[in-house]
C-alpha cells in the first residue's frame, strides 16, 4: 500500500510535505508518494487578500482528497478555513515550531533601525497593520510570490542570485516580512534581521504548525480497530499543538474573520492553562484591540470556549468597527 501525499509544488509545500512524508513513512513502515496539486492561488497574480485570501491555496488540495487522487494533504494550517470541510478530516496536527513573523531587511537593520520612508513588503493585511502600528513612517507594500522570490526584493540577503535593481522583481525593498517557520524548513534563517515578539506582532491563527488532512473515513477513530494510515496520523499528532490552534481558529470562527482578515492570535500550554492572546487591527494601523484570557480546560472543547471568551472580548472592545472581519 503506496500511500499518496497531495501538496502544492511550491519550494516550501513541497519541504514540508517531504518532511511529513517521511515521518509518515517511517511510523507507520509503508511507501509514500508525492502528487503535485495546482492551487487556485499557484495560477492567479494580485493581491492575495482579493483572491479570497488563503484559501485559494487549500481548495484544489480538499477536491484532489475527495476525488482520492490522493489520501493525505499537508496544509499550512494558517491557511485552512475555519469552517468544516464535508467528508474531510484534520488526521493530526504535528508539534510546531517557532509562531513569530520575522523582518528580513538589508544591512542587518531591525524594524527600530530602519529609517523613515523605507519600503517593507508583506501579502498580509495582518502584518501590514500591525507594522503600520508600530512604525507608522514607513512604507508598506503588498507583494507576492514564493519565500525567494520575496527574499530577492531585498538586496544583500545570503542566497539571493542578484543585486540588480529590478522594480518589483529584485532588489527594491528594504525588507520583507516573512513567518520564522517557514524559513526554518527552508534552511533560510540566515536572512533574518529581526524575530518579532507577539507583543509587538501576532502571529496568524496556527501559524508555524501544518495540518494533516484525510477523508474522514480514514481518519484516526478514538474507539475501535485503526488502519495503518489511520494509526500512523495519530502518532504524529502532538496535543499541545492541536489544543493551541484550537483555540486561536476559535477566535478567526466566532469574529466570522476570514483568512485575510487582520487578526492576530497564539495560544499555548504553560503547566495545567492554556494561555491565549489575541488582536484585531485597522489595515492603517491606527487603531487596534488585545486582549488575553487563560483556561484549565485542556480539551478540544476547553479551547474552542477560550477562544470565543476571547473574541467576546475583542469584539466588546469594538473589533467590529476598526476592522474588515469578513475579509476572505
Amino acid at each position: 500500500m503506496t500511500i499518496r501525499i497531495g501538496t502544492r509544488a511550491s519550494k516550501l509545500a513541497l519541504t514540508q510535505t517531504q518532511q511529513t512524508a517521511d515521518q509518515l513513512a517511517a511510523v507507520g513502515g509503508f511507501p509514500v508518494e508525492l502528487v503535485h496539486i495546482k492551487t487556485e492561488g499557484d495560477v492567479k497574480t494580485g493581491s492575495l487578500s482579493q483572491m479570497g485570501g488563503t484559501g485559494v491555496f487549500v481548495a484544489a488540495l480538499r477536491d484532489a482528497l475527495l476525488a482520492e487522487t490522493c489520501d493525505v494533504a499537508v496544509h499550512s494550517l494558517k491557511d485552512l478555513p475555519t469552517g468544516a470541510a464535508v467528508g474531510l478530516s484534520i488526521a493530526a496536527t504535528p508539534k510546531r515550531v517557532d509562531v513569530r513573523d520575522v523582518l528580513c531587511a538589508r544591512d542587518g537593520l531591525t524594524l527600530a533601525e530602519l529609517p523613515g520612508g523605507a519600503r517593507v513588503g508583506t501579502g498580509s493585511p495582518r502584518r501590514a497593520a500591525q507594522l503600520r502600528a508600530a512604525r507608522p513612517d514607513i512604507e508598506v507594500l503588498d507583494i507576492r510570490g514564493n519565500v525567494d522570490t520575496r527574499l530577492g526584493r531585498v538586496p544583500g540577503l545570503p542566497g539571493n542570485g542578484t543585486d540588480q535593481v529590478v522594480p518589483g522583481k529584485s532588489c527594491d525593498l528594504d525588507a520583507v516580512v516573512l513567518a520564522a517557520a517557514g524559513l526554518e524548513r527552508m534552511d533560510r534563517l540566515d536572512t533574518v534581521s529581526e524575530f518579532f515578539e507577539t507583543d509587538v506582532m501576532l502571529p496568524a491563527p496556527g501559524q508555524g504548525a501544518l495540518a494533516i488532512e484525510c477523508r474522514t473515513e480514514d481518519a484516526p477513530q478514538l474507539e475501535g480497530s485503526q488502519s495503518v494510515l489511520a494509526q500512523a496520523l495519530a502518532a504524529l499528532n502532538d496535543d499541545d499543538t492541536r489544543l493551541a490552534v484550537t483555540a486561536e481558529r476559535a477566535v478567526l470562527a466566532r469574529l466570522e474573520a476570514g483568512c485575510a482578515a487582520p487578526v492576530g492570535a497564539h495560544a499555548f500550554r504553560k503547566g495545567s492553562m492554556l494561555h491565549l492572546e489575541a488582536v484585531v487591527c485597522a489595515v492603517d494601523g491606527t487603531k487596534t484591540v488585545r486582549e488575553k484570557k487563560a483556561t484549565d480546560g485542556l480539551t478540544e472543547v476547553g479551547a474552542t470556549l477560550l477562544g470565543i471568551e476571547v473574541a467576546e472580548l475583542l469584539l466588546a472592545a469594538g473589533a467590529a468597527e476598526i476592522a474588515d472581519l469578513a475579509a476572505s
